[in-house]
């Protein structure tokens, strides 16, 4: 299959752009001003909102905003499955959007109560955790795959052309999943890149696909939250276009996870590779 026919499944970036107006100045030897019609990412408030309740707000690019919440709630120990979301709609609100989601009584009752648990606390300011010894979570084990240095450079090499809002804006992340080949076979766009992975979970946990036959290929840094929402979701490898932290290698490495970065045409490093993993 040619790559023009896979990206015609790809999402359509049109609901994420908007047309401005501005001013363009070049030269060098004295600036000359003209103006001209720009790309821009959108960027608007989404709230996730379960059962009734409203529980996070995020700013994201307005498209696959379904695939974003399941993702979210996976990666975040709302839901641990995916029958466990029974319905996903996204309604338009006075200042934003808003994805309702209906889940399971059992998990709706554990979500109350970890509310409650923060009323009334001084937060951290990390990513709304309540308490420092809470800020790191304990993170799940996960298989690495066999994944060789061909296929990291291969999917390296098709990224660019399965980012259409990136080469519209220049101003957005993208997540992929590619085979162990390094074909990419799935990309999920937002100006978030927490958002991003989190709308490519979704969309593979939507879909059923078999995490144990690829890695997520991201083009950002590897910070300890993409590490943990890989983890999170069972996925065994990750590579970065960016750079790891150092507390992402050290996550890789109680996961059992694969971890790349700094992934360029022709190089690349290996942060973490489980020993019983051949590359």
């Amino acid at each position: 299959m040619s790559v023009a026919r896979e990206r015609d499944t790809f999402p359509q970036p049109t609901a994420a752009l908007a047309r401005l107006p501005v001013e363009v100045h070049k030269g060098t030897n004295g600036w000359v001003a003209g103006s001209q019609e720009d790309t821009l990412a959108m960027e608007v408030p989404v709230a996730l909102v379960y059962n009734g309740i409203s529980h996070a707000v995020m700013m994201a690019s307005p498209a696959d905003l379904e695939d974003l919440a399941l993702g979210f709630s996976l990666t975040e120990g709302i839901i641990a499955h995916p029958h466990e979301c029974y319905d996903r709609e996204v309604k338009e609100e006075k200042n934003g959007l808003a994805v309702h989601l209906n889940i399971a009584t059992q998990r709706l009752i554990a979500l109350k109560e970890r509310r409650r648990s923060m009323t009334g606390r001084t937060g951290c300011g990390l990513c709304g955790t309540e308490a420092l010894e809470q800020a790191i979570r304990p993170i799940p084990t996960v298989t690495a795959p066999p994944l060789d240095d061909t296929a990291i450079q291969y999917a390296i090499g098709e990224l660019a052309d399965y980012q259409p809002l990136k080469a519209a804006t220049g101003a957005v992340h993208g997540a992929a999943w590619c085979d162990l080949q390094g074909h990419i076979q799935r990309l999920r766009e937002d100006v978030g890149r927490h958002n991003a992975l989190d709308k490519l979970i979704g969309t593979l946990a939507r879909d059923g696909v078999p995490l144990e036959k690829g890695f997520v290929l991201v083009s950002s840094r590897a910070s300890y939250e993409m590490v943990h929402k890989c983890a999170s979701a069972g996925i065994g490898a990750l590579v970065a276009v960016s750079a790891a932290t150092a507390l992402a290698v050290e996550q890789a490495q109680a996961a059992g996870l694969l971890l790349a970065g700094f992934a360029r045409p022709g190089r690349h490093l290996i942060y973490h590779r489980p020993a019983n993993v051949q590359g």
